[in-house]
């Protein structure tokens, strides 16, 4: 510290002080002088390029700064510069769009000053690079978003800016994410189409790529991610149905190679759960957005792609996956209005063996349907399985017919799961599912004489438009005997959820949902000056400053992150192979069908395979292992015994 001091009491030619960077500041703040902020800006080109390899005049400029006028610098340029071009460029305080820019370009002022724009976004994106602090990052991003409408303005840079924003989204922690999330969806609306294309494919990739595992700690973080993806898709749905479009078509794509190829690998690209949360993600862009006409007609090859992969392989060790395409089919099917056919793929799940016949597997460790696709043999066998897998056929199947509990034709409707639910209740030898679905019977059957009494009294005929508005008053009091019965089934559900649920993520919690602060407009800057400096005082308050070795440091950096990266992902490995998955292989990395779903065998056959495929489960050999190493300590002592 004593030599900063020294530094700035004796400085040079080309030493920049904090009394030159104050003086700067104070003649932009009375009013913008061309001078002054020229000279900032060439301080601001110094401080983000320190250490690099540059002129002579450039490094004797850079080896006599000192961390604070390189603070000082930054939190003046960042928090000053955006008022002082628009100033000078005449332009509003805040806000505009593209056009407005393309009409200044044409203008004298944009000839004169136009340079020094290039110079601050080209500087700042220089430095942006070169950060690794995840809070100085976030102060320059917010401090940065108000002037993303000059990018319109530099399609080079508009493009950089875009590709470094999208790997802070998809790779930061803390608040980097929103942060970066607000500032592309800044950039959507101010610039338009000229980066519409690039910001969806490029968040479409980063979802994918932050997808690739699941677990309980990383649902609120994924959910998260796509509630970004679902939020940008809205600025412009016109250009957001043209990429959905090619995006589910590829999913469907994935699915009829799997249907006709019928081999191991097909099998795995449906199987893993990057295909599935892209089927979650535009499940929930159809409910956000389909109610309007540009984004409606995906709702159609969507359903069909997620009944298509909930019978892709009817087996009871993929439950958790088909109940995960039957709640989203259920959310569309509320969202748009539209009758979709769930109860078949619910019934035929309660027909099958391991449903119906009393555990013999044990209690068994509790199942969380939410992080796993598939689940081994003998934890099928569990108890614990078996009522997840229950529970959740009764609360899907509740949930689709009351959503139709007021519907006129509610009793043809229910006629054929309740003939079916009968059927288990006598074929089932568990008596705590035989209650459940005694219960469930009684409700849909009261909720048929309510719809019926009704129905006597009406004189329309079913095709009539009046049919819509039948029971309309009841429906919106939620009075039915399902509806009631359903909103138990949730409350249930949710206590389940909350007992499973053993940690959770920060990021995504809060931040999840986007509302608009009441009595602000879109374009208004919520942050006083106060507290901008605050921020970037606290963001700035290191000794941090890029040395000529920073390129070596960030390398380092980056070589430690990836060791915690890997570190992180065995974790979860060995999290998901001591739960439900315990002698699964990983299905992202290679998912393996077992010989039951391939094709009709003995289980002889399958234990054998079974053993081929997974060396760690050969408990066989533990015993006779155990026998020689007493034989051979045996002998050992023996030879001891002559020895003596």
């Amino acid at each position: 510290m004593g030599h900063d001091v020294d530094e700035e009491k004796k400085p040079t030619a080309k030493t920049i002080t904090t009394a030159m960077v104050d003086s700067w500041c104070n003649s932009i703040r009375e009013s913008p002088k061309v001078g002054a902020t020229r000279s900032l800006l060439r301080a601001f080109r110094c401080a983000s390029h320190y250490g690099d390899d540059e002129g002579d005049e450039s490094a004797a400029k850079l080896r006599t700064m000192t961390s604070t006028v390189f603070n000082k610098i930054m939190i003046s340029v960042l928090t000053e510069m955006d008022g002082v071009l628009r100033k000078l460029l005449k332009l509003p305080a805040s806000g505009g769009k593209k056009e407005t820019i393309m009409e200044l370009m044409l203008t004298r002022q944009w000839k004169n000053y136009s340079h020094m724009v290039k110079s601050y976004l080209g500087n700042a994106l220089h430095i942006l690079n070169q950060m690794t602090d995840t809070d100085m990052i976030s102060f320059t991003l917010r401090r940065l978003k108000s002037s993303s409408l000059f990018l319109a303005a530099f399609p080079s840079l508009l493009r950089r800016y875009i590709k470094v924003v999208l790997h802070f989204w998809g790779t930061g922690g803390g608040a980097l994410p929103v942060v970066s999330f607000l500032f592309l969806r800044d950039i959507c609306i101010r610039v338009g189409l000229d980066c519409l294309d690039e910001c969806f494919k490029g968040v479409y990739k980063a979802y994918i790529m932050n997808c690739q595992f699941v677990n309980a700690t990383k649902l609120q973080h994924i959910q998260f991610l796509r509630n970004c993806v679902i939020e940008l898709l809205g600025v412009d749905l016109r250009t957001a149905y043209q990429h959905a479009f090619v995006y589910i078509r590829q999913l469907g794509m994935i699915l009829h190679k799997a249907l006709t190829m019928k081999t191991k690998d097909a099998f795995r690209k449906v199987y893993e759960w990057k295909f599935m949360n892209c089927l979650e993600l535009w499940t929930g862009a159809i409910c956000a957005y389909g109610a309007e006409a540009d984004f409606q007609p995906l709702a159609y090859p969507l359903t069909q792609v997620m009944s298509g992969v909930a019978r892709l392989v009817p087996s009871a060790r993929y439950f958790p996956l088909r109940l995960r395409c039957i709640r989203m089919l259920n959310r569309i099917a509320v969202s748009t209005g539209t009758f979709i056919p769930v109860s078949m793929l619910l019934l035929d799940m309660l027909e099958m063996k391991e449903l119906n016949r009393p555990p013999t597997g044990g209690i068994g460790k509790a199942v969380d349907l939410r992080t796993i696709i598939k689940v081994n043999k003998q934890t099928i066998k569990t108890r614990a399985f078996q009522e997840e897998c229950v529970y959740s056929v009764i609360e899907e199947l509740a949930e689709h017919l009351a959503q139709w509990s007021y519907s006129v034709a509610f009793f043809e409707l229910a006629f054929i799961p309740s003939v079916r639910l009968r059927s288990f209740c006598k074929s089932t030898k568990v008596e705590r599912f035989r209650k459940e679905m005694r219960h469930l019977v009684r409700q849909i059957n009261a909720n048929s004489e309510f719809v019926n009494q009704r129905r006597s009294s009406v004189s329309f005929l079913p095709s009539d438009p009046a049919a819509s508005s039948f029971l309309e008053d009841e429906k919106k009091l939620g009075t039915s005997p399902l509806s009631q019965y359903v909103l138990k089934l949730r409350q249930r559900a949710q206590q389940r959820s909350e007992s499973l649920t053993e940690s959770s993520v920060l990021v995504g919690e809060r931040s999840s949902v986007f509302r608009k602060m009441p009595g602000k407009d879109e374009t208004e800057s919520d942050e006083d000056d106060d507290t901008v400096h605050e921020q970037g005082a606290a963001a700035f308050s290191s000794s941090w400053l890029p040395r000529s070795d920073s390129k070596i440091m960030h390398s380092k950096e980056e070589e430690v992150q990836k060791k915690k990266k890997k570190k992180r992902k065995k974790n979860e490995k060995t999290d998901e192979l001591e739960g439900a998955e315990a002698l699964e292989e990983d299905v992202v990395e290679d998912l393996v069908m077992s010989s039951d779903e391939e094709g009709p065998s003995s289980d002889d056959d399958n234990t054998e395979t079974l053993s081929r495929r997974n060396p760690s489960k050969k408990q066989k050999w533990k015993p006779s292992a155990g026998k020689n190493s007493c034989s051979n300590s045996r002998k050992s002592w023996k030879r001891k015994k002559t020895k003596t």
